[in-house]
């Protein structure tokens, strides 16, 4: 069997598979920073954003931990699917069993897949988010019984968004690391074997509603492009093409996984067109700036650097595409969040 027959073959078979029409009844997090609702908040790691500006659009005025101005993908996701409007973080103490019976998120920001990540800010690494969710199984076992729960577990929708940290803060960043032992397509490879036993592990538990999250054109973060000053500026294309090659070894996984495991409905979901489009064509979304955040100069500032003190930071949020030098506004999660609601998590609704 050619690769172009399987491909044709796999994409016939997944349109074939029949749609749930099941109502999500919990949404259930996993990731880093583009989807952690604060739970560095309460780890010790100096990538922290529980301070001001930060939160400054969030109901209440207050950061919460997510690293925006306001709401997250998360947040958005659970809205539409009719539950809360915001996915409150497991360790914080102020939420109880009650709250997470409807969604929870593990993630951690600076984290990724490969656990050596994790270890550059001391964040929660992949393996820990798994672990506080087999935690969270049993208390809600114990709060709901174990027919309710187990039912919830598997009709919950499970977000998974991980994978920008391992090239950014690690592989093109660590001497003598990850780059040493293997090239970028090696590693690529290794992040997909660990992305494949993570989905494999959720499944085991009784997950069946998988999302998985591809790359955004991580070139053309404000903090990248303020580092390529010899090309003016401008999106460093290297690593936009890194994220499209790991998009598309992600969607290859998520095919072969849609055949190996019974019952699984596992989407992949790839921001990387609209996100880019967005960066190219900002008018066309009612922004008026893509290429520098809002927060100070616009060009680095990220965690304890885009602070209340920074007398530069934007008075309107929703003319930026970027909050801080890493991370989208809120107003740009809202658009790609409305765009996968309406495409690749429609059949969950």
């Amino acid at each position: 069997m050619n690769c172009l027959f399987l491909f044709i073959f796999l994409v016939l078979t997944v349109s074939a598979l029949p749609i749930s029409r099941a109502k999500v009844p919990a949404i259930i997090v996993f990731g880093d920073s583009s989807v952690d609702s604060g739970n560095n908040n309460h780890i010790q790691t100096i990538l922290k954003s529980n301070h001001n500006p930060y939160g400054r659009d969030f109901q209440g005025g207050q950061p919460t931990g997510r690293f925006s101005n306001g709401r997250i993908p998360p947040d958005f996701i659970s809205e539409a699917f009719g539950l809360k409007p915001s996915i409150p973080a497991y360790l914080d103490p102020e939420f109880t069993i009650k709250d997470f019976a409807t969604g929870v998120c593990f993630a951690s920001a600076g984290t990724g897949y490969d656990n050596s990540t994790s270890n550059v800010l001391n964040v929660i690494p992949l393996w820990k988010e798994i672990m506080y969710y087999k935690v969270y199984q049993r208390r809600l076992r114990k709060y709901l019984g174990m027919e309710k729960a187990n039912l919830i577990l598997k009709e919950a929708l499970y977000l998974i968004s991980i994978g920008t940290n391992d090239f950014l803060e690690n592989y093109y960043t660590i001497p003598g690391g990850r780059s040493s032992q293997f090239n970028v397509g090696q590693y690529e490879d290794f992040l997909i074997g660990i992305a494949e036993n993570f989905v494999r592990e959720l499944y085991r538990l009784g997950a069946r509603k998988i999302s998985l999250s591809g790359l955004v054109p991580m070139g053309c973060l404000p903090l990248e492009r303020t580092t390529n000053v010899m090309a003016g500026n401008e999106c460093i294309e290297k690593y936009n093409d890194v994220a499209k090659e790991f998009n598309m070894k992600l969607q290859w996984l998520v095919l072969r996984l849609i055949m190996e495991l019974p019952e699984i409905k596992l989407v992949f979901s790839n921001p990387y067109d609209l996100v880019l489009e967005i960066i190219q064509n900002p008018s066309f979304f009612g922004f008026e700036n893509a290429a520098v955040a809002c927060c100070g100069t616009g060009l680095f500032e990220m965690g304890y650097l885009c602070d209340s003190y920074n007398p530069f930071t934007c008075v309107d949020a929703n003319k930026y595409v970027f909050w801080d030098s890493f991370h989208p506004t809120e107003r740009t999660s809202q658009i790609v969040s409305d765009n996968l609601m309406k495409t690749v998590l429609a059949p969950f609704l």
